[in-house]
């Protein structure tokens, strides 16, 4: 009798490790125990959704697509999405948005809610609220990156580019400088941030509007220590 109950135990515990059905544990087949963890379709994770741009324009602050554009945001944003497809094809179909302000548009306004992720995935700020606050936003000379997940030179580098174009003040809200909300290249200045937090300017901290820019061709930006970058986020 005692063999038949050790062989009868062996049988329980060889079917508990198979499941009831004979299929391994392990097994793709096998049920999965309620508490899995299960990445849901279309959730595999956080992805780049925040970048400093690579380069500017060959026509300064003009990012119109055509003459006819009233304002060149559209063109900015054009100008973020090629740069993250280019970067990794598979962020070309994501809602790419420029943190540029017009004399009728916040920057803070067309970006989404956040959270966005550096192409390191560090996450730069966590809501529209955290952006704006200096005491929660994570753009500084180590997380402000490219597209390609490179530092952007800034203050002390050669040549200094930490001057990022935005036309919007500390609060999110539009600059006076917009270079003619994005449509000149030839007249007017264009307000920057630093994304170093350092330099010189009436707030030269502020990532979003440390000072205006001397002119807005393309010219005019390396004096300052720019090249036409602008902050591109993903409007989630």
């Amino acid at each position: 009798m005692s063999t038949i109950r050790v062989s009868r135990l062996s049988l329980t515990l060889a079917l508990a490790l198979l499941g009831c059905d004979g299929k391994s544990a392990s097994s793709p087949d096998a049920p999965i125990a309620a508490d899995a963890a299960v990445d849901a379709p279309g959730n595999a994770g956080p992805t780049m959704s925040f970048f400093i741009s690579s380069r500017g324009v060959a026509t300064g602050g003009d990012f119109r697509r055509t003459a006819a554009d009233t304002d060149g945001l559209a063109g900015a944003d054009e100008h973020c999405r090629a740069l993250a497809a280019a970067a990794d094809p598979t962020l070309g179909a994501r809602p790419w948005r420029a943190y540029l302000s017009t004399s009728t548009v916040n920057a803070k306004d067309r970006i989404g809610k956040g959270p966005w992720h550096n192409q390191k995935l560090v996450v730069v700020a966590g809501s529209v609220a955290d952006l704006l606050d200096p005491t929660k936003n994570q753009i500084n000379k180590a997380n402000g990156l490219d597209e390609k997940g490179q530092l952007v030179p800034g203050r002390g580098d050669t040549p200094n580019e930490h001057d990022i174009l935005t036309g919007t003040l500390a609060n999110g809200t539009a600059a006076a400088a917009t270079c003619s909300n994005w449509t000149s290249s030839n007249a007017g200045t264009g307000m920057v941030g630093h994304h170093d937090r350092g330099g010189g300017g009436t707030d030269p901290t502020s990532w979003s509007s440390a000072h205006a820019t001397g002119g807005c061709a393309a010219t005019a930006f390396p004096p300052s220590g720019g090249r036409g970058s602008i902050y591109c986020f993903v409007a989630n």
